[in-house]
């Protein structure tokens, strides 16, 4: 779950944060609006809406596609926001560097600034994904059968509760501490190259 929302999130945030850099202000106004919705209302309202509220009209999805697309949308909110503060701090003057040279605007962004956005937003995107871990227990409310509905299940059962709610705490733990090792290494991976073309322009 965790894997499928924050691709999708990323995709459509990648989108969303182009379009409220893109100076098109009907565009920005939809993108805004869209992170206003999503990021001032609860997951657990949204997941909801999605799974009991739109049937109402017709529309119905499976508990796992109502718990991806909520989780997704949501995610896609805040994650526009890291990739646009990203995007934002590498400087304009290197932009247009880029089209003096005859770069067209995709190429720019390919080649010159999304290298240097996606390694300033590493830390902030590494920590989403340590909290869409453990996020996606609030899709047990829509009876998905994650790790919480899951140990929740089985609490009815083997009515040990305690123990239960303890081992799937030590999960939780265990799938986040082997999140933030892969994190470290992103960070020094790309860090470093960083350092090392420092180092060479001193």
């Amino acid at each position: 779950m965790t894997a499928a929302s924050l691709l999708c999130g990323l995709v459509l945030g990648v989108l969303i944060a182009l379009m409220r850099l893109s100076g098109n202000k009907p565009l920005a106004a939809v993108a805004g609006f869209y992170c206003w919705i999503f990021r001032g209302t609860p997951l657990l309202v949204q997941l909801l809406i999605i799974y009991t509220g739109l049937p109402l009209f017709g529309i119905r999805f499976s508990v796992t596609t109502a718990a991806l697309l909520g989780l997704a949308l949501n995610e896609a909110a805040y994650l526009s926001e890291i990739v646009r503060s990203g995007i934002s701090a590498v400087g304009s003057g290197q932009r247009e560097a880029g089209l003096a040279l005859g770069l067209s605007r995709t190429q720019v962004f390919r080649t010159i600034t999304w290298p240097q956005a996606f390694r300033i937003i590493i830390p902030p995107l590494g920590n989403s994904v340590n909290g869409l871990l453990k996020t996606t227990s609030v899709a047990s409310v829509i009876s998905m059968e994650e790790l919480l509905r899951r140990t929740q299940i089985l609490i009815q059962e083997k009515f040990l509760v305690l123990e239960l709610f303890i081992a799937a705490a030590c999960w939780y733990l265990v799938m986040t501490t082997a999140w933030e090792l892969v994190q470290r290494q992103l960070e020094k991976r790309y860090g470093r190259a960083y350092a090392g073309h420092a180092a060479d322009r001193r």
